[in-house]
């Protein structure tokens, strides 16, 4: 077998995994990932230092939950590991099935698997279904799985991702277990530093920003810089710095595109208030949904008082 040497080098990306996690949902969403490599990795960190340390093109993470909030692992990473540029946005629904060994029926069930997180998110049905069961964790979604078929675990069923079923030789007991059937969790595709895509009008900036100092009035004076210039914001999350107690910086997403002028302007206020900002980057929302804006803050405004200020220091006579 020869290859072509004229061929596209396949390109590579992470995900946490196994095969079957949610992780790799969403990453089945990107179009330009299809039929390329695709590495499982154990945690967010190890995914980001793939696309740092160029083992991988970029990384998919799970950023937000509507559910549980933030994910601070991811969060944090972001804040700290530099040289990484958010490119893409996708949302992926949260819903679970009860799986078993083959040959078990939903009578037998006694004993179940689950990660916490995905337990606590199953709970209302458990127990009107199973109201007698015991709970064992499991490390991971898949990982509850996983347990029943290599014989590490005493579970007798799973809760795990509808994906599992792909991937392997498991019996569906049950499905739709989730007790909120709008959770949906948020993942974003994460690259090198590249400069942002081309504005849609659906999209969203990702930023990082500290307080200069702990005042009255400090997070007002940031969440102005964006108020002002007519900028929503979609996400405001708070994470310790870690240097010491009552620091903070703040997770944001903000509605618009760093190309818009009222972006734009509101970045160089946050730059000027804040002593640390992290650009992430700006991309297309997952829900392609139009940011709208009163016309106040349009680009024209913008352009117009920048020109009325260069003809004033100019020495032009106004109008």
């Amino acid at each position: 077998m020869t290859t072509d040497p004229d061929a596209p080098a396949r390109r590579s990306y992470s995900y946490l995994g196994p095969a079957g996690t949610f992780t790799e949902a969403a990453l089945a969403q990107v179009p330009e990932a299809r039929n390329q490599h695709w590495r499982s990795v154990r945690n967010v960190g190890e995914a980001l230092a793939d696309v740092v340390e160029g083992r991988s093109d970029a990384a998919m993470i799970a950023i937000e939950n509507s559910v549980d909030g933030g994910v601070s692992t991811a969060q944090d990473a972001l804040a700290t590991m530099p040289g990484l540029r958010i490119v893409g946005e996708y949302l992926v629904p949260v819903d679970f099935v009860l799986v078993a060994r083959p040959g078990t029926t939903l009578e037998q069930v006694s004993l179940i698997a689950a990660h916490p997180v995905a337990y606590a998110q199953c709970l209302q049905w458990l127990t009107r279904t199973l109201p007698a069961h015991a709970h064992v964790p499991a490390s991971s979604n898949v990982a509850s799985a996983m347990g029943l078929l290599d014989g590490t675990s005493d579970a007798d069923a799973a809760i795990a991702p509808p994906g599992i079923l792909e991937h392997h030789e498991l019996t569906l007991l049950a499905e739709n277990l989730g007790d909120n059937p709008n959770a949906v969790t948020r993942f974003v595709l994460v690259a090198r530093t590249v400069a942002p895509p081309a504005p849609t009008g659906a999209d969203k900036t990702s930023l990082i920003a500290e307080l200069p100092d702990d005042h009255p009035g400090a997070l007002l004076e940031m969440l102005e810089q964006f108020a002002t210039r007519g900028i929503n914001l979609s996400l405001l999350a708070s994470r310790p710095i870690g240097d010491a107690l009552g620091r903070y910086r703040f997770v944001i997403d903000a509605d618009g595109h760093i190309e818009d002028e009222r972006m734009a302007d509101a970045l160089l206020g946050l730059r000027r208030f804040s002593p640390k900002v992290v650009f992430l980057g700006s991309y297309p929302r997952a829900d392609r949904a139009i940011v709208r804006y009163p016309e106040r803050y349009s680009d024209d405004v913008f352009v117009e008082a920048r020109d009325w200020l260069r003809g004033l220091l100019s020495g032009e006579p106004e109008a």
